[in-house]
């Protein structure tokens, strides 16, 4: 009995033992338990969350580019694309050969992207393929599953309705490079697009928007399943622009009968660009969508420079368009006065030096206002040995030539108006008085732009104003060009009486302009023809009967015209240069003539730069 009782004791203290540690267990556990749900438990909610939700930025729509009458230049489109997160991919080589048997996809492209996610976080997605089609994104979303760290994505692709007509202009957009990144969160997303050239590299900024975010649901295998919450982006700006579309269309089409040209039409009282066109041009779209090798390698041996936009980048000697800045140098100087006569024998005489006129059996007596109309050249010979280089130059300035004028395009170029201190300072040698003679017709050191050209026959014909280019008038609803612009102090008899020989130079029969003068009643036009000397032709190869068109065609000489309309009331100027046309009159002139008449029947002016103005767009430029 004693044996039996001793034995329940033990039963019940080893009882009470192991009760009391599992009570102990259970304490501690609950404890922890508690430790976890009410002290921890925000923190494990948001690793369980992290594990759950996927956070994304999202990209802005890029901002439209407008003309002056809201019709679309630079527009978005759906674009499909197929983006892959390497760290959500176990072997991503394989996972991209997967693809290659629902889409064709090159080798080189899967090269590219295994490399770049070496250099990049395993984190961020990579873009492997866009513009897909209907059929193709149905292939991949079905396959999805056997596609780890794959998505697909709708995007945006940049598009421009007008192609080589708007493409100098408007510009491209293209891929970010490491040398663009500048903190800005938006230029990491996968196949981002920055702009590269024209308006779309100047307002990169304002057109590009802010990122958005967005909260996704996604299973164990990284697909996402819903939208949980999003913090939207923000569009870029819309941009309108001075320019008229149509006129733009036919500037380009104008000037693609020649290998080689460019052309300005602005306004001469407000400085507004309605046409801007180099030619040949190229297509913008062709960047977009990706430039193949041969298509680039094309554009980059093309002896006429495609992608570079002459209108504005373009430097060229300005010929006898310059004539006009000697003789209002002399003029203001005191070095001639209205009714000075210069006998042209066809040739002028300095020293031991002699220059030709253009007609080698001369002009006779001409006047300022005469000399300008049949383009003598001895008359501005004899001007400009009184009046020098540097008073020359100091005119030339005053009308916009030899300056840059922060204009909407990064590409403008200064062009060059010497004086005899540049020229020391530049080569170590003193100013020849031979160099000023040739000068004064617009040759020697003088380079201008197509756009210098332009602003300047603005500032002769619209009583001396500093009217200055401009292309952008709004982004969104805010006003970006000026309402006035200062006098140069010329006066008025004096542009009167370049206003005169202009006028002469095609509307009358000595004119050298007259066969392309404007015939519709109320639309003449005035302006200046000039041809610009590539290679002299010296008196050994006249002898030889070697003429201009003998030479090859980048020896020959460059045709240049610069013209404004209408007569009565001038608004609208156009520059015009042919590169080794031959002469202005016979080349450069009938462009301008047909393009002053385009603008003037078209008449841009009438249509302020308003966004309340601003019309639907038609379907036919979406």
């Amino acid at each position: 009995m004693n044996n039996s009782g001793d034995r329940s004791k033990d039963f019940t203290r080893r009882a009470f033992v192991v009760g009391a540690f599992q009570g102990m267990a259970l304490a501690v556990l609950g404890g922890r338990l508690a430790w976890l749900q009410l002290a921890e438990g925000g923190r494990y909610k948001t690793l369980s969350d992290k594990n759950r939700i996927n956070t994304k930025m999202t990209a802005p729509s890029r901002g439209e580019i407008v003309d002056r009458f809201g019709v679309p230049l630079a527009i978005n489109n759906q674009n499909f694309r197929i983006l892959i997160i390497p760290e959500q991919t176990n072997d991503l080589a394989e996972s991209l050969q997967k693809l290659t048997n629902l889409i064709d996809i090159d080798d080189r492209r899967i090269k590219a992207v295994i490399e770049k996610s070496k250099r990049s976080a395993s984190f961020v997605p990579m873009e492997v393929a866009d513009n897909l089609n209907w059929d193709e994104v149905a292939k991949i979303e079905v396959s999805l599953d056997d596609l780890p760290g794959m998505s697909i994505d709708e995007g945006e692709v940049r598009s421009y309705p007008f192609a080589e007509s708007t493409g100098h202009l408007i510009g491209y957009v293209g891929a970010v490079s490491k040398t663009d990144l500048n903190g800005d969160p938006v230029l990491t997303l996968p196949g981002f697009k920055i702009g590269k050239t024209g308006i779309e590299k100047s307002f990169d900024k304002e057109l590009r928007g802010q990122a958005g975010n967005k909260q996704m649901e996604v299973n164990v295998r990284g697909r996402e399943v819903r939208e949980l919450e999003e913090d939207a982006s923000l569009d870029g700006k819309r941009v309108s622009l001075s320019v008229d579309a149509e006129l733009q269309r036919y500037c380009q089409e104008r000037l693609a009968e020649h290998k080689s040209a460019s052309a300005v039409i602005m306004d001469s009282k407000t400085g507004a660009v309605y046409a801007m066109a180099s030619q040949p041009g190229f297509d913008p779209n062709l960047f977009t969508k990706g430039i193949s090798a041969e298509q680039w390698e094309a554009l980059m041996a093309n002896p006429a420079f495609p992608l570079n936009n002459k209108a504005i980048s373009g430097q060229y000697p300005p010929g006898s368009t310059f004539k006009m800045i000697t003789a209002l140098a002399a003029l203001e100087g005191g070095f001639s006065t209205p009714n000075t006569k210069v006998s042209c024998k066809g040739r002028y005489e300095y020293g031991k030096d002699r220059f030709h006129c253009w007609k080698l059996s001369g002009h006779g007596n001409m006047s300022i206002t005469s000399a300008l109309m049949r383009s003598c050249d001895t008359y501005f010979y004899q001007l400009a040995t009184e009046v020098g280089i540097d008073n020359i130059t100091v005119m030339a300035k005053r009308f916009g030539l030899g300056e840059k004028y922060g204009f909407d395009l990064h590409e403008e170029r200064a062009g060059l108006m010497p004086t005899k201190e540049w020229k020391l300072g530049r080569y170590g040698q003193t100013w020849r008085p031979g160099e000023t003679i040739v000068s004064s017709i617009g040759q020697g050191y003088l380079l201008a732009t197509p756009l210098q050209l332009a602003v300047m026959t603005s500032r002769l014909i619209n009583g001396g104003k500093a009217v200055k280019p401009w292309l952008v008038g709004y982004v969104d609803d805010k006003k970006m060009y000026p309402d006035q612009w200062p006098s140069i102090g010329i006066k008025q008899s004096y542009l009167d009486l370049m206003k005169e020989g202009t006028d002469r130079v095609t509307n009358h029969k000595e004119g050298t302009a007259y066969d392309a003068r404007i015939i519709d009643e109320g639309m003449e036009m005035g302006g200046k023809t000039g041809t610009a000397q590539v290679k002299k032709i010296n008196r050994a190869d006249r002898a030889r009967g070697i003429m201009n068109e003998d030479l090859a065609w980048k020896y020959r000489h460059h045709a240049l015209f610069v013209g404004y309309a209408p007569l009565d009331n001038p608004r609208y100027v156009v520059s015009v240069i042919v590169e080794h046309g031959g002469g202005g009159s016979a080349v450069a002139a009938p462009i301008a003539r047909d393009l002053l008449l385009e603008t003037q029947k078209r008449n841009p002016a009438i249509s302020d730069i308003k966004l309340s103005n601003v019309i639907e767009k038609p379907k036919q430029y979406v």
